[in-house]
């Protein structure tokens, strides 16, 4: 190739492979001379140039790109564009433009040959050198000037750069943005019904069912009429079942499944007894050891409450002794093995939340107590027992210090002061306003005194009802002493009952004539009835059926309720005869309230649980609340407001609602409202009383710390 030819070159458009020198790689002789003249000039104009194509040959480069679009729109016109896709959608699944792989080594890794001055062999079995590899600045010039660079893919298998086509960038191009590969297929074509409806009848037969498939078949009747009578005659003889034995085992394991299922038993394992804790270990830690004074409190328990095993600290396991209730627990194990009832019971999926009954909001039951308002500090002992009255004025309360107090509620003032000389039990207020008297258990007897509050002439009054002559000694109808002396006493100018035994608790009628006493003791004379205007006492019942417990009258009939340890009985005192009795299920009752409507009756008992009678509906518990964690010392009930509450030992009050609806059908409303806490614990003991206000939703609380707390809304 001569000069001029090589300057036309440098000066034309194109480059051909074939007329390059350059595509061989070897310089000829003719161009020795010219390629040391002309190399360095032509790196002096490719320098130059080098910053001119910098953007337009990138520009061009993104211009060829862009120009591959769905609408065929190129270098060409539409129609050649649309001629070259169906040429290409039809030679697309043709295998004559496939080119065999010039590398022939199969899955060996490239990997193995990069040391190598070859990448395989070809078909001839010659290897394959690898090709020097161009520059950077060598692609980087030549991507400037070819703008059709960007299409060129390098082919590391066979060590080659391939140039991909237009259809195939259209067809990457149509791929990445989610489409078919083809621009003439369509993806969603419309649905061709190819069924013609039009004068074609029902594909199968449409001619009417025969009369001979509604009739029954003489051949089958005749038939099983023939296998009767050969059944009958014994002509025809069944094998008789095997009688399998109705022995099986108990709890079987997992391999007698096959046997337990041939007798319609399926296999359940026996019950696991629980494992040993850190309690029966022989060297438990320091906290799991109970003290002396713990060990002695057990004792005063329940026998079913008491602690099953009690834990002990032994240097090594030699010197731990044999159990004693080794054999004993062993024997219950196998009894219980053999009584456990066999039944397996499907568990039902529901939500727990979707159980809980749908109660009422708080806000909207209010007004109900809830803040401490008030305390009442006097006392020096424990408050037993505290009446509220009738007005709601003034506050009455007994206490172990042996004074007897009257405060006024609105201000906590103490207004007067009895010192009796001995443990103040329980009191109550009369409840007739115009008697402002008192009944209070002092010691083993009552004591009647004037509260002297109110005007001058109602105390004028409290003082006549209590003035009392020499009385002749009367004895009772069967000979024996009376169950009662009325006694003058002198010092506070009152009336004391002296009973032959200690009294627990005294309780007014709504009236005010009448109150009632109880003396908790085996006898007939354990519930007296005494009138205050006749001075007059006597004992209605001849016989009750275990220790009575308190004893209160309806509030607006004849009636009259005895709660003893386990029963609440319903007596008709003008027909002297008993209408019902209630059943409690308690271990112990402590105490009994009846609602202002008479139909209803809560009853606390000594194991922290709260029942609720509906007399009308039956003799056990409508409801039965497990409120508190020790003994409950009193329940009450709000005169006006659907309020009732519960105080109890472990130095809580329990607030809950409690409506009563006039309607039989419909059932009581019971809401739990809040938890009255504030009083401090002594000796055990916490709150130990607790009476509501008679005219607004307030509480008083008596503890055993000798404050007595006011709660308002």
């Amino acid at each position: 190739m001569g000069h001029s030819d090589g300057e036309h070159e440098l000066e034309g458009d194109d480059l051909s492979a074939d007329d390059s020198s350059w595509s061989d790689g070897v310089w000829s002789e003719d161009d020795d001379e010219v390629g040391e003249i002309c190399l360095p000039l032509l790196l002096i104009f490719l320098c130059a140039v080098l910053l001119l194509s910098k953007f337009w040959g990138i520009l061009l480069g993104m211009q060829d790109s862009l120009s591959f679009e769905d609408s065929g729109e190129g270098s060409g016109s539409g129609s050649d564009a649309e001629s070259d896709e169906a040429a290409a959608a039809e030679e697309s699944d043709s295998s004559e433009d496939e080119v065999a792989p010039r590398n022939t080594v199969g899955d060996v890794p490239l990997e193995w040959y990069k040391d190598e001055e070859h990448i395989g062999y070809d078909i001839d079995g010659r290897k394959i050198k690898k090709r020097d590899r161009e520059g950077r600045i060598e692609a980087y010039l030549r991507n400037a000037d070819d703008a059709k660079n960007w299409r060129k893919i390098y082919d590391e298998y066979n060590d080659e750069e391939v140039q991909i086509t237009k259809e195939e960038a259209k067809i990457i191009s149509r791929l990445l943005k989610g489409k078919t590969p083809h621009a003439n297929v369509d993806p969603y074509p419309d649905y061709v019904d190819w069924f013609e409806y039009e004068d074609k009848g029902h594909p199968l037969s449409s001619a009417p069912e025969p009369k001979r498939r509604f009739v029954p078949s003489k051949w089958e009747q005749k038939k099983v009429v023939k296998l009767v009578r050969a059944i009958r005659n014994g002509w025809i003889k069944f094998d008789k079942p095997k009688e399998e034995s109705n022995l099986y085992l108990l709890w079987g394991d997992e391999n007698d499944t096959a046997d337990n299922k041939r007798h319609g038993l399926s296999y359940i394992p026996a019950p696991k007894s629980n494992l040993p804790g850190h309690e029966e270990s022989y060297n438990p830690s320091v906290e799991y050891i109970p003290t002396q004074e713990e060990i002695d409190s057990y004792q005063l328990m329940y026998e079913e409450d008491r602690p099953k095993f009690i834990p002990k600290r032994f240097e090594s396991l030699r010197s731990v002794p044999a159990y004693e209730k080794a054999l004993r627990e062993g024997f219950d194990r196998c009894l219980d093995l053999y009584l456990c009832p066999r039944a397996r019971k499907k568990r039902i999926n529901i939500d727990p939340e979707s159980l809980k009954p749908k109660l009422p909001s708080k806000k909207d039951l209010r007004p109900y107590p809830k803040t401490c308002y008030l305390e009442f500090k006097g006392h020096t002992s424990p408050v037993k027992s505290i009446s509220v009255e009738t007005t709601g004025q003034w506050l009455a309360s007994g206490s172990c210090d042996g004074t007897i107090r009257v405060w006024e509620v609105e201000t906590g003032r103490c207004l007067k002061v009895w010192n009796v000389g001995g443990d103040v039990r329980h009191i109550a207020w009369n409840p007739s306003p115009d008697r402002p008297i008192l009944a209070a258990i002092v010691g083993h007897d009552l004591l009647l005194i004037n509260a002297e509050v109110g005007s001058e002439e109602v105390q004028m009054r409290a003082k006549e009802l209590l003035k009392i002559g020499e009385m002749d000694p009367q004895d009772d109808a069967d000979g024996k002493k009376p169950a009662v002396r009325w006694m003058k006493h002198e010092k506070f100018d009152g009336i004391t009952l002296i009973h032959h035994k200690a009294v627990s608790s005294v309780d007014w009628h709504f009236k005010g004539d009448y109150f009632t006493t109880v003396v908790p003791s085996g006898d007939t004379r354990a519930v007296l009835l005494h009138q205050l205007t006749k001075k007059h006492s006597h004992h209605p019942f001849r016989k009750l059926p275990g220790l009575p417990v308190a004893a209160t009258f309806h509030p607006n009939q004849k009636m009259f309720f005895v709660a003893t340890k386990k029963f609440v009985q319903v007596y008709d005192l003008q027909k002297a005869q008993l209408v019902k009795k209630l059943e409690s299920g308690l271990r112990e009752i402590s105490s009994i309230s009846i609602h202002p409507g008479g139909d209803n009756v809560i009853v606390g008992s000594k194991d922290g649980k709260l029942c609720w009678f509906d007399t009308d509906l039956s003799t056990r518990p409508y409801k039965t609340l497990k409120v508190h964690s020790k003994d409950i010392t009193n329940v009450t009930f709000h005169r006006k407001y659907p309020l009732f509450a519960s105080s109890s030992e472990d130095c809580t009050a329990y607030v809950c609602h409690g409506m009563v609806y006039s309607d039989l059908n419909q059932n009581p409303l019971i809401v739990p409202l809040e938890i009255l806490r504030g009083h401090s614990s002594s000796d055990g003991r916490g709150v130990l009383d607790c009476k509501f206000h008679p005219k607004q939703p307030w509480l008083f609380t008596a503890g055993a710390d000798s404050v007595i707390r006011l709660y308002c809304d």
